[in-house]
């Protein structure tokens, strides 16, 4: 793929324009047809934008401002200093009610009997919500089954990426979950002030069409989680280990090689890597939204299956395989790659973002020890980079059909009480926990969580998913200057959503037809299969439900760009 050129996933422009912050909806909601009958599993085009019937955006006054201004979203704003918190919810509502909110979990959850939860549930109003955790690395299949039994409790947090294990997700939302609309539209300052201050693109981002032949049957269904932007994900050096051998951070995917060989010692119990599936097509140039790119020298929307930097991807995935420098067991998909990290097994590990905040906070809780932090953009074949970005929100909670309107005005309640940002004492319970028991302040004045804290509220996902106004980096100012110039470092290099102001889902056929793939790669990638059967891959793949889905992201990208 040339550089810097039209066809490039990335493009200059103004970074404000899919922000979205308080964009009031025009009248009137904008036609666009569904590509195919919702029975069929044929996927769906969502409108995000131009909705009149979102809550009216009020803004919700910052209680202190940030020390680092940054470009929102891809370029957030971040706190040096830990502010003093301010109460953001002077009037707390009296609430009772008792509900079961599904998450996802990586590890062993908490127990519900412990003090933070007691603290949550008293200073939101008295409401009581138990978590049921469930195995985060199963939790989109299983889900499936979940929401057609109708058995996930009152309530389910999904991340976004979770929603490419439903075949007809835009069918299950309004047979499954409350419609919000009624209660959510208009102004709603007055009992959920800060709900009213979530942007309007989040709330977009949270509306599905009970018809999808029928535009003006789009209705609000799920409660918007935090639209974090920027990077999600990072591959993640150890720092400590690299000067230990001293070796630099390599800046280009040649140097990479080098570091790899360089450190890596099978016998010695040492790799360079383990996982390396998600993160690094975007070192080739590949697109992410469902890899679908549009190429306009060939007027055409490509899957990145087709692309000629799909094939060098996978030749470097086997090359790193063939020549040891993954951990042996990577193949079975049941390595604690956190872990190894810690113990220094690997050297590099792809993860979310978030995990460079968590090793930190392990290092100061005393669990862990040295220093890791993300490579900046790499490219092959001196190419120009490209970063992988969000787009829209990190997920939903959707609540169960059957409520009754009084039980979600008082889940609502709560979600108001989570949006609360970096800067109030809601955000300082809901992140940190009760201080003595689950942090302490460090001499700089930035909560350090004990060792119960790291157990109980950092790692699992809770009701710190459910919403927020605006998200801040925190968390000490080395750390927060950081990732406040990584952010600024790959800004440029931001893809671009080529369906911005829509949700696509794309049909069964397709979904089914990429995860196949994604095994094929897999298998290629670990020397299970050959290189040469990529292209018979690439054909299986086209015929199986690549064609049809071209198709339609087709007429969604031509709606998208206004055609």
């Amino acid at each position: 793929m040339a550089t810097p050129s039209r066809r490039s996933p990335f493009r200059r422009r103004s970074l404000f324009k899919a922000a979205g912050l308080g964009a009031a909806g025009a009248a009137g909601l904008p036609v666009i047809a569904a590509c195919s009958d919702i029975e069929s599993g044929g996927g769906g085009t969502q409108v995000t934008e131009g909705l009149d019937f979102l809550p009216t955006y009020k803004e919700w006054p910052l209680p202190v401002q940030p020390d680092l201004i940054g470009e929102p979203p891809h370029h957030p704003s971040g706190f040096t200093v830990h502010p003093e918190a301010v109460q953001a919810i002077t009037e707390v509502p009296e609430n009772s009610g008792t509900y079961e909110l599904t998450v996802p979990n990586w590890g062993e959850g908490p127990s519900g009997d412990d003090p933070y939860f007691q603290a949550v549930s008293k200073a939101w109003g008295g409401t009581k919500i138990n978590l049921r955790y469930a195995d985060g690395n199963e939790f989109a299949e299983t889900s499936v089954q979940w929401l057609q039994a109708k058995e996930f409790g009152d309530a389910i947090h999904m991340f976004s990426w979770m929603l490419l294990a439903h075949t007809d997700f835009q069918n299950t939302v309004p047979n499954t979950f409350y419609d919000l609309t009624d209660i959510l539209k208009g102004d709603i300052s007055e009992r959920w002030p800060l709900l009213a201050g979530l942007p309007t693109s989040s709330w977009g981002n949270s509306v599905w069409a009970t018809d999808p032949e029928d535009p003006e049957t789009s209705r609000i269904f799920g409660i918007p989680g935090p639209a974090s932007g920027g990077p999600g994900n990072g591959m993640f050096v150890r720092t400590d280990l690299l000067a230990d051998a001293g070796l630099d951070k390599p800046t280009t995917i040649e140097e990479l090689l080098e570091v790899a060989r360089e450190w890596t010692d099978g016998s010695a119990g040492k790799w360079a890597f383990a996982g390396l599936d998600y993160y690094t097509p975007m070192w080739f140039g590949l697109p992410s939204r469902d890899n679908w790119w549009f190429d306009e020298e060939q007027d055409k929307l490509l899957h990145r299956s087709e692309m000629p930097e799909y094939k060098e991807w996978l030749e470097f995935r086997r090359t790193l395989w063939d020549e040891g420098l993954v951990h042996p067991d990577a193949p079975t998909g049941t390595l604690d790659t956190q872990a190894l990290h810690k113990e220094g097994t690997i050297l590099f590990q792809q993860d979310g973002m978030s995990w460079w905040g968590g090793y930190t906070d392990q290092v100061n809780s005393g669990e862990a020890e040295g220093d890791i932090e993300p490579l900046g953009p790499l490219a092959a074949e001196g190419r120009t980079p490209l970063v992988h970005v969000n787009f829209g929100v990190d997920g939903w909670t959707f609540l169960r059909k059957d409520l009754e309107k009084e039980q979600v005005e008082e889940f609502l309640d709560v979600a108001n009480f989570c949006a609360a940002p970096l800067g109030t004492t809601e955000y300082e319970l809901l992140i940190y926990g009760v201080e003595g028991e689950h942090f302490e302040y460090g001499d700089d004045g930035t909560p350090v969580y004990t060792e119960t804290g790291t157990a109980v509220v950092n790692a699992p996902v809770n009701f710190k998913t459910i919403a927020r106004v605006q998200n801040f980096l925190a968390g000490g100012a080395d750390r927060v200057q950081r990732v406040f110039d990584y952010n600024a470092s790959v800004l440029e290099y931001a893809e671009v959503d080529i369906f911005e102001g829509l949700r696509v889902e794309g049909p069964a056929a397709f979904k089914d037809a990429r995860a196949t793939l994604e095994d094929q790669e897999n298998d290629v990638s670990y020397g299970r299969a050959e290189l040469s059967e990529i292209d018979s891959m690439v054909e299986d793949f086209l015929a199986a439900g690549g064609e049809e889905a071209r198709e339609h992201y087709t007429a969604a990208y031509r709606t998208a760009q206004g055609e």
